[in-house]
């Protein structure tokens, strides 16, 4: 395979990641009456209940994973899924879609930034010159976007600004989540470039099903108990209010998002350096735009469209870019 098909392939895997990802920005939207933590445990616990079937299917391969592999597999499920997801979902709740985007949509800067240093002796390093004016555009972008939502929220004479900030905060600790989840990650598969990224995804859900099934199990322990926590008075047990629409939203995005989203990532994670693919976590934000102005019934406006098209211009500028051995900048300089 040439590096032009790796190149091309890893990008539109990371976009039908970043698709299936921005889905996740939905499921807090649609209950804002269920606490962030039933939908994480909800969520995770649907996810792992698809991966037992197609862990069958994968039972051969996933019979080559050692111990030390299935471990590696629950960290990555327990803070890559679990916490990453309660981190954003709360974020959301309390402080609505466009704040937390924003802060997640920096991602793609985050992980550049991060991997850039640690990972330059296994993927080469991209200089500095040459990665800032993608980061610079990627940024404008993010700002450009999140400009008119965040000016209505200023302008909100009901809004509440700790809310908010809980809100920001929470929105950070998704962030340093999803900093470590895939770049992690990208170590697993780089390492083992002959296993399959389905199976990975599959050992990802069932490692996962366990610690989100206690984590279900020990909420609805918490919530039964006398003096319930504010937003858990009244919640009808196990499913909640409207348990059809729960169930069916928690499969969707575990069947959409946390199966298939992954087994995308993790095909564009074996094709492209992780500087790069770190990048391209932009079409999450994208998706996730989208998919909020379409429950909203609007289209965006001039400042939006044009970050839009900075975000776009941005991923373009730096797929342009290749990282360079550290022996032959070396040798240059």
């Amino acid at each position: 395979m040439t590096q032009r098909s790796d190149l091309l392939g890893g990008t539109l895997f990371a976009l039908a990641a970043g698709l299936m990802w921005g889905l996740v920005f939905v499921g807090p939207l649609l209950l804002p009456d269920y606490p962030a933590a039933l939908q994480s445990f909800g969520r995770y616990v649907a996810f792992g209940l698809i991966a037992l079937p197609l862990a069958w299917i994968d039972r051969a391969r996933l019979r080559e994973l050692t111990r030390a592999d299935w471990r590696e597999a629950a960290r990555l499920g327990l803070v890559g899924n679990i916490v990453y997801y309660l981190f954003l979902a709360s974020a959301i709740q309390r402080a609505g879609a466009p704040l937390p985007t924003m802060i997640i949509g920096t991602l793609p800067v985050v992980i550049a930034l991060v991997s850039n240093r640690r990972d330059a002796r296994r993927d080469g390093r991209l200089a500095w010159s040459r990665l800032a004016p993608s980061l610079l555009l990627i940024g404008a972008g993010i700002a450009c976007v999140n400009q008119v939502e965040l000016q209505q929220l200023q302008a909100d004479p009901g809004a509440d600004v700790q809310r908010y900030a809980s809100g920001a905060a929470l929105a950070l600790g998704a962030v340093a989540c999803w900093t470590w989840y895939p770049i992690r990650n990208a170590d697993w598969l780089r390492a083992h470039p002959g296993r399959s990224p389905r199976a990975w995804a599959t050992a990802q859900g069932v490692a996962t099903l366990p610690l989100a099934l206690a984590g279900y199990l020990g909420w609805l322990a918490l919530a039964a108990l006398p003096g319930e926590a504010p937003g858990v008075q009244g919640l009808a047990l196990p499913f909640g209010p409207r348990p059809g629409t729960f169930i069916g939203l928690m499969f969707a995005i575990g069947l959409l998002a946390s199966w298939l989203g992954t087994l995308c990532w993790n095909a564009a994670s074996q094709r492209l350096p992780t500087t790069l693919v770190g990048q391209l976590i932009v079409f999450e934000t994208l998706a996730a735009l989208a998919y909020a102005y379409a429950l909203r019934g609007q289209l965006p406006g001039r400042t939006t469209l044009a970050g839009v098209v900075l975000l776009v211009v941005g991923v373009a500028w730096a797929l342009r870019a290749r990282p360079e051995p550290l022996a032959a900048q070396a040798h240059v300089s």
